[in-house]
């Protein structure tokens, strides 16, 4: 891409862009099949991240690297561009992370980021339940307060780093009478009674992430551990899915970006009937769709996010970059595994992969048909 359309970026974080690429082929990229294989990342490899300035980017020392989103974003479009779609680094770092910064107490930042930022503390946050996905409303999670401590009792499903998480911040409801307005955010350690962990779920896409189902029975939790003010959880989710939300549209133009280039090199090389698969006029107009496409989803998702590091993108722009970003991915995907043909439907070459793991993205963050509700509370 030009580089003129990569405004929000600096120097410094092109420079960092290099730092990450090189961590990405080195510590990630020769061993993701075999995490895929496990289901899980293994510990030791985020202490590596959190050593090279890959955790927590966009806080301030000592909780993070002492960057901006920009950075965050980088380390975002690296991943995506080999697919390394087993890391949960973004649940980590740009979203359980910024709920404690932006809400937590002085002493609940003390005690957790630092940890968070070197890789020896993973974080989750388990919002959704069997029966309640996209309606966040809807939990049925309970904290009852007991003396100084909430009684936690519920189930929650599809949670990222779930197993390997030494912190989750739970949605629950503190008041079951006010609905939304009876939400709180409740964080619970690992070796908090009462919360247990069930099986590793198998997915047909992001087969290295760890994603678990969480329980709590009668889990005794500290009154202390509560994030912000009770009965104000659903607000602080509100303001912050807007940058989940544009994570994914990131991720998606990354994602398309790095997949085009490979496709446009395997039909150059690639011969059928006499001359190379790149020289059928269909290819060719495939890939110039392909590209014209890219570059709107590309200059409109750069455009969110300099907005977001000024902290001007609204929730109807950021649910506009992932519904823009993900279906667009899917279509785009799938178009370029066509043009593999047989051989991308084969596990050795990555766009198959890449196409299955990219389904999730119409899914996660709120499903595409709530960001289509989003935009229309707008017209």
């Amino acid at each position: 891409m030009d580089n003129m359309l990569r405004a929000p970026f600096r120097e410094d974080h092109e420079a960092f862009r290099e730092q990450v690429r090189r961590f990405v082929e080195r510590e990630i990229k020769p061993f993701h099949a075999d995490w895929e294989e496990q289901g899980i990342v293994p510990t030791s490899l985020w202490r590596k991240a959190g050593a090279e300035g890959l955790l927590n980017c966009m806080l301030p020392e000592p909780y993070g690297q002492g960057g901006d989103f920009g950075h965050s974003a980088i380390v975002i479009e690296e991943l995506a561009r080999v697919n390394a779609s087993a890391l949960g680094f973004s649940v980590h770092s740009e979203i359980v992370s910024p709920y404690l910064h932006a809400y937590g107490t002085e002493e609940q930042k003390q005690r957790w980021l630092p940890k968070m930022a070197r890789g020896d503390m993973i974080g989750a946050i388990a919002m959704t339940e069997p029966g309640a996905g996209s309606d966040v409303k809807a939990v049925r999670t309970t904290a009852r307060r007991e003396g100084d401590h909430f009684i936690l009792n519920g189930q929650k499903t599809f949670i990222s780093n779930g197993h390997n998480a030494g912190l989750v911040i739970v949605v629950a409801k503190t008041d079951l009478e006010r609905g939304a307005k009876g939400i709180s955010l409740i964080c619970v350690e690992a070796e908090t009674p009462g919360f247990s962990r069930g099986k590793r779920l198998k997915k047909i896409g992001l087969r290295g992430q760890d994603t678990a189902e969480l329980f709590f029975e009668n889990a005794r939790v500290p009154v202390a551990n509560l994030i912000g003010d009770e009965n104000r959880g659903f607000g602080y989710l509100m303001h912050e899915l807007a940058q989940e939300r544009l994570i994914i549209g990131i991720r998606a133009a990354a994602s398309i970006e790095a997949f085009l280039e490979r496709t446009i090199e395997y039909t150059r090389g690639r011969k059928a009937f006499g001359q190379s698969v790149f020289d059928y006029q269909n290819t060719r107009f495939k890939l110039a769709e392909a590209k014209a496409q890219l570059t709107m989803l590309r200059t409109f998702v750069d455009d969110c996010l300099a907005r977001h590091l000024r902290g001007e993108l609204t929730p109807e722009r950021a649910a506009m970059a992932k519904l823009n970003g993900s279906e667009m991915q899917n279509r785009l995907l799938d178009d370029f595994l066509q043009l593999h043909g047989g051989y991308g439907f084969m596990s050795e070459y990555e766009i198959g992969g890449a196409w299955i793991d990219a389904r999730v993205g119409r899914i996660y963050g709120g499903s595409n048909e709530i960001m289509k509700e989003i935009v229309a509370r707008g017209l």
